[in-house]
This record gives structure tokens, C-alpha cells and sequence, in this order.
């Protein structure tokens, strides 16, 4: 198999990390921004996931997914204080030394702005909170990698970097804006390394129906064997409390799919539609 830098990308995996999401204080967003971001580009994310601040569980769920999966993305774990272990969990996992990574602390010093609760605090001056910062850029560290191939900057005005472990675990912030700013800056690298190297992506076509799912099973089932050998995939989606139910069509044979959309249209006896529920006030509630 290729070094995982270098490999096709065609699966991903996504890593949630925190015992915060998993109590109910924090809302996980970034899984679902990952998934639009890997459709966009045709990458097929086969599993999510959500894990405590636990290293066992990192280091289990990472060494499992590293290779099953060609890429890798973890979000959380990365800040200053106790609870923040992604970083020592990974490196132990595959028995790698934290580093103090010197450009990334640099970036740091430069690109942070002054705190309003710490006016004191001092790059110059050992201290506590010194230290917590510090060991936001202590990353994983492999002596036997090029350094290009570890850790990526991903945005020129962030000081965050991507460490990259394994070659295919890329390990981000749990910051919303932070994490969908960085991983939108790796688009570039990732491009080259898709099995859909113009990033065309994966296209999914709508299509609305007043009939029940009850009532299209039969006929979605028969077009489902009849397309899945071009690549396509044939949904239905239920709408609770909605007048319409709707039905899609997944694939990256934009000719073929929209070859088939008269014929489905006919099947479902609905209509194409570009955003779900934008014909919801047509008709009355149906059996759902």
C-alpha cells in the first residue's frame, strides 16, 4: 500500500473527540460540515464517530481508522488545558515523541492577539500559562518523515497547524470556524490525490413526491437494481409532517442520472425540485 501522504484518497473517516459533545454541552457541527466537504469532492465518508477525552479510546479508534481508511480527520482535543490529550493519545498510539514544533510556536507568538483575562501573560516569562500554550504546538513527531509530509499550515493567518500522523491523520481543532477554515485550505493538496482528480465530486439529483414511501418501495426498488451497476444510488427520505416525501438520485453519470429523471418523475409521480420542501405547500398531508 501507498505511504499514506501519498495515496489515492477515495474513503474517510471522521473522528469526534470530547466529553463535551457526548454529554450534550456541545453540539457537534463539524461532522456534518466534513461530510458536505467530502461530497463535494467525491470522497466517500464511510464512518463517524464520537469519542470521551479517553486515550484509550484515540488511540483504538485512530489506529483503526488510519487503516481502513485513507483519509483521516480528528476534531478536538488540541487546546491547553488537562482534559486536551489528542495530541500525547495519537503520538503514544504509535509510539512517537511530542515535539515542540519551533515555526509553529513562532506563528503562535506573531498571529495571537492579546488577552483581555491574562494582561500580564509574557512569551518572555516562564510561567503556567506559558506552558498551556506551549503545549498546543507539542505535536506528534516522526524523525523519520519529512517535515512536509507532518504538518501542513493551512491558512496564512492562523498560527493552527494540521499534524499530520501516520500519513493519513490529519488532527484539527474542534472549532467549528477554525476547523472548516483549515480543512477548506488543504482542498488544494487534497485535489491531486483524488480518485476524481478535477474534484467534480458526487452529484445528487431531487426529486419530490406526494406518495407515501409505502408507495414508491416497489418501484425504487426495481430502479435501484436496474442503475446501481452505472454507480448510482437511489434514496427515499420520509418528511414527518410534511405534504411531500422526497427521493434522490446520488452519482457522479451526470449524463446518465439525467437521463433517468423523466422516467423517475413518472414513477414517483412527482417532479424534480432544486431544495427539499420547496413545494410543501402543494397538496395536503399525505400518509406518511
Amino acid at each position: 500500500m501507498a505511504d499514506g501522504n501519498k495515496r489515492t484518497i477515495n474513503t474517510a473517516a471522521c473522528l469526534i473527540i470530547g466529553d463535551e459533545v457526548l454529554g450534550g454541552k456541545t453540539v457537534d457541527t463539524n461532522s456534518a460540515w466534513f461530510a458536505k466537504f467530502c461530497f463535494s469532492l467525491g470522497i466517500n465518508l464511510k464512518r463517524v464517530e464520537v469519542i470521551a477525552d479517553d486515550e484509550t479510546e484515540i488511540i483504538e479508534a485512530t489506529q483503526r481508522m488510519s487503516k481502513n481508511y485513507d483519509f483521516v480527520v480528528t476534531s478536538g482535543g488540541i487546546g491547553p488545558t488537562h482534559d486536551d490529550i489528542t495530541y500525547q493519545s495519537i503520538a503514544k498510539g504509535y509510539n512517537l515523541p511530542l515535539v515542540l514544533h519551533e515555526t509553529a510556536l513562532e506563528k503562535m507568538k506573531a498571529l495571537s492577539k492579546p488577552r483581555k483575562n491574562d494582561p500580564d501573560f509574557s512569551w518572555d516569562v516562564d510561567s503556567p500559562q506559558r506552558k498551556a500554550r506551549m503545549r498546543m504546538v507539542e505535536l506528534p513527531w516522526d524523525k523519520k518523515k519529512s517535515e512536509e509530509d507532518q504538518i501542513v499550515f493551512s491558512a496564512e493567518d492562523l498560527w493552527v497547524p494540521i499534524s499530520i500522523v501516520n500519513g493519513n491523520i490529519h488532527i484539527l481543532p474542534g472549532i467549528p470556524r477554525l476547523f472548516e477554515k483549515m480543512l477548506t485550505g488543504m482542498k488544494p493538496s487534497l485535489l491531486p490525490r483524488l480518485t476524481d482528480p478535477e474534484g467534480k465530486g458526487v452529484h445528487r439529483i431531487l426529486l419530490s413526491t406526494p406518495l407515501p414511501e409505502s408507495g414508491v418501495a416497489g418501484y425504487l426498488t426495481e430502479l435501484s437494481g436496474k442503475v446501481e451497476g452505472k454507480g448510482v444510488k437511489v434514496g427515499s427520505y420520509p418528511r414527518w409532517g410534511k405534504s411531500r416525501n422526497t427521493v434522490t438520485l446520488v452519482g457522479r453519470d451526470v449524463e446518465y442520472m439525467e437521463s433517468l429523471v423523466s422516467e423517475v418523475e413518472e414513477g414517483v409521480k412527482g417532479r424534480r425540485i432544486k431544495v427539499e420542501g420547496e413545494d410543501d405547500d402543494e397538496g395536503s398531508d399525505k400518509d406518511k
